[in-house]
């Protein structure tokens, strides 16, 4: 690939360093991917006031019911990552990008409107696959511009924008619930990621010869661009990702971090509301703590596997996830103990959660991706991992219920899930990228 050896060479020097295109182009995909969390984590805030009595101004609904709603958005963004990481090979990146972030945002504004559950269930659902429009057109751009051996330092810096957005929402949509209400929650990260949408439009190429094109003139672009993309059959890349034990392995390890994540990121404000006894506000602002960590995470991850471990990812997933599950479980007493150990607590979280899930989720399905169909890969071990999203959220609904265990019992569950991805990835220790020819 002419392209790439080309910009592999303007970097001998420093193998691991960005060429200037390939630095604005991760620095962009940071910052419009990140975004999408505004429309898609806000609702932790929005959860207590749609559990509280209609009388106080909530909706009412069971906490059963809450899980249905949250677990909803997981199944169809999972179904979504199946889908669109085929689709993400054929149709412009940017259109899908530009339909996900404008029909999420629109969605969390019906939302807010909304007052059925079943109503609620469809808006929420309808919203997981909008978000699903985001990550794997994404990776396909990311895998065009970088070369493998600059993909785990470019994908933590990328995982870093989704991290701090997360800790943007927490704030955001804390005081906006705190201000406004509930609802307040979904329409002030709306109109975040409606500008978000607008500077896509205008700042992001999808590729190095897209770039050229805007930069030299359509004419001049033409008569230098590198040859046409190399795009297998549909079949052909449903057999590639299928029948890849890889890809499974990461997959189902993803779907069990992913319980434990949306343990804390749904259901955490809710349950420090509970056993501190406090309000919406506070319990949302100690939560942005957990992103400080999950910023480190997702970096030090990535850089770790190129720089000592010669591009493996799992056994760097394999020890945060070990970690995890311990940390998991200390999180449990401490809540209910010590306020400022439950902030360290959340950020040494944040490191273990968003390390592992920033590989899994890109870096190695990517890595084990042959040519043309990184983005189907993507979204196949994304597709796994929110199908365990899906079934923690529900999970998290039913044990958190005082007659199944309570919230004691949830957390102890949220530990099981990182210990078992950690077996799970541990099968991959040895396994490095392959190459792309």
């Amino acid at each position: 690939m002419p392209t790439e050896l080309a910009r592999t060479r303007t970097t001998q020097g420093n193998p691991l360093k960005f060429s200037g295109g390939e630095q604005s182009l991760v620095w962009t995909i940071w910052l419009i991917y990140g975004a999408f969390y505004f429309c898609r984590t806000n609702i932790s805030s929005a959860v207590p006031g749609m559990g509280a009595p209609v009388a106080e101004g909530g909706l009412g609904l069971s906490s059963e019911e809450i899980g249905y709603i949250l677990a909803s958005l997981k199944l169809t963004y999972g179904v979504g990552q199946l889908l669109n990481g085929q689709l993400a090979e054929r149709i412009s990146p940017r259109l899908m990008l530009a339909i996900g972030m404008l029909g999420s945002a629109a969605l969390n504004v019906l939302f807010g409107f909304g007052t059925g559950f079943y109503f609620l269930l469809f808006i929420w659902a309808s919203n997981g696959y909008c978000q699903a429009l985001g990550w794997t057109p994404a990776m396909r751009i990311t895998s065009d511009w970088i070369p493998f051996h600059k993909r785990g330092k470019a994908i933590g810096l990328i995982g870093t924008g989704y991290q701090i957005t997360l800790g943007l929402t927490y704030f955001v949509a804390g005081q906006s619930a705190e201000v406004f209400g509930w609802r307040g929650a979904l329409y002030v990260p709306a109109a975040l990621l409606t500008a978000a949408a607008i500077f896509m439009f205008v700042c992001l190429k999808e590729s190095p010869e897209a770039a050229a094109e805007a930069k030299r003139g359509h004419a001049e672009a033409g008569a230098s661009a590198a040859a046409p993309r190399i795009q297998p059959g549909v079949v052909k890349v449903a057999q590639l990702t299928l029948l890849n034990p890889a890809l499974w392995l990461m997959g189902l390890s993803l779907g069990l971090l992913n319980a434990n994540r949306y343990g804390f990121v749904d259901w955490g404000v809710a349950h420090l509301i509970e056993v501190q006894n406090t309000g919406v506000g506070p319990a949302a602002l100690k939560y942005v703590v957990l992103p400080i960590g999950a910023v480190a995470g997702s970096f030090w991850a990535g850089w770790i596997t190129d720089r000592f471990f010669g591009s493996r990812r799992a056994p760097v997933v394999c020890i945060f996830l070990v970690c995890l599950g311990f940390l998991t479980l200390a999180y449990e007493y401490a809540a209910r103990q010590n306020v400022f150990v439950t902030l360290v607590l959340l950020v040494l979280i944040g490191f273990c959660i968003y390390g592992p899930q920033v590989l899994l989720v890109g870096t190695a399905p990517v890595d084990m991706a042959r040519q043309g169909t990184a983005a189907a890969a993507a979204g196949f071990v994304n597709f796994l991992g929110y199908m365990g999203a899906a079934a923690g959220d529900y999970a998290t609904g039913y044990f958190k219920a005082q007659e199944h265990g309570g919230w004691q019992m949830a957390i102890y569950v949220w530990a099981a899930w990182a210990f078992a991805a950690a077996a799970l990835v541990a099968v991959l220790w040895n396994v490095r990228p392959v190459p792309k020819d």
